[in-house]
């Protein structure tokens, strides 16, 4: 599709100002390894400069954390996954975690020391998916292995399930609990980090933060069609989970979004609903920070601060609690 190269050239003048230095930084440093032009080259380069985008944020495993790379037999292929245990203790529940990239990018390596922190920091085994990306594979592929992920970790351990995800994986891990609500298997949790949720696009941040850095409306618009074939998967809440016109029933929720990115509403939106449904849901909009700040959680006082929450919730739910007094 035809994109607009003015608005990521412009960010410094319309939120320079809005950041600190830190972030500004931290964006900056982003941009040097993936561009904000990204989606304008081919797919294997996009992947290509993803990945070294990553290994220059990664800061490795914490001490005691083990892994295990096998596969999930989805019938006709397999779902690579990667267990993460501690040395040292017995978890008390297992995240099943999807990373995420636009569902075009992204994999284990990607988010490699994101997962083993979750699971150094909550006691709890993690499962990090790496489910088939687009447009190779379009929708409904990486759904169907998210859930074979989860239905296979839910087969394999006798452990409480919770779900996590960034940006697409976000979208894959409440599609997931819409999914297995009222299952025999059904989900603990889901906590979603700036959470791509909606197909029309609709909002307040969408308006206000088209051009943010970091991630802008044309991004979106192109993942959402690379994504869909170019098809019309507006009802399908497998694919945008705010198209489910109905919310009860579904997990605890915990949705971290960033203040200064066009997907923000969707987090507001998705945990209003959940509320008026009679579910548990809290949104956490992140002031100052931008769409992808998990690998800045080692650089901002802001992110890390952000990810200390999203820790906070994962091992609230995998105990069975609320991580707040009350829903808010």
């Amino acid at each position: 599709m035809e994109r607009n190269d003015a608005p990521e050239a412009s960010w410094r003048e319309a939120y320079a100002a809005r950041l600190d230095a830190d972030v500004r930084t931290f964006i900056e440093e982003t941009e040097a390894c993936y561009p904000p032009d990204a989606a304008d080259l081919t797919v294997e380069r996009q992947r290509t400069v993803y990945d070294a985008m990553a290994r220059t944020f990664a800061v490795g495993r914490p001490v005691g954390i083990v892994t295990n790379d096998t596969f999930v037999d989805a019938g006709s292929h397999t779902v690579p996954v990667r267990v993460y245990d501690r040395e040292d203790t017995t978890p008390q529940a297992c995240v099943v975690f999807y990373h995420g990239g636009g569902f075009v990018v992204g994999g284990l390596e990607s988010h490699d020391d994101v997962c083993a922190e979750i699971c150094a920091a909550t006691r709890c085994r993690v499962v990090s998916v790496d489910y088939r990306l687009s447009p190779e594979h379009v929708h409904p592929a990486a759904f169907d292995d998210a859930l074979d992920a989860y239905d296979w970790v839910g087969r394999t351990s006798g452990l409480p399930l919770v779900l996590c995800g960034d940006s697409a994986g976000g979208n894959l891990a409440a599609a997931v609990a819409h999914a297995k609500r009222g299952s025999s298997r059904e989900p603990a949790g889901q906590v979603l980090i700036y959470p791509s949720l909606g197909f029309e696009m609709e909002g307040r941040s969408y308006r206000e933060h088209a051009n943010a850095p970091m991630l802008t409306m044309d991004d979106l618009l192109f993942y959402r069609e690379i994504r869909s074939g170019n098809g019309d998967r507006s009802g399908e809440p497998t694919f945008a989970p705010l198209a489910d016109g109905n919310l009860a029933g579904l997990p605890p929720t915990f949705v971290a979004s960033a203040e200064f990115d066009p997907l923000a509403s969707d987090g507001e939106r998705y945990c209003q609903g959940i509320r008026e449904a009679g579910g548990r849901a809290i949104w956490f909009e992140d002031v100052g920070l931008v769409h992808g700040h998990l690998r800045a959680r080692h650089r901002t006082v802001r992110a890390g601060e952000s990810f200390a929450r999203v820790i906070a919730a994962i091992g609230a739910f995998a105990a069975g609690e609320w991580p707040y007094a009350k829903p808010v």
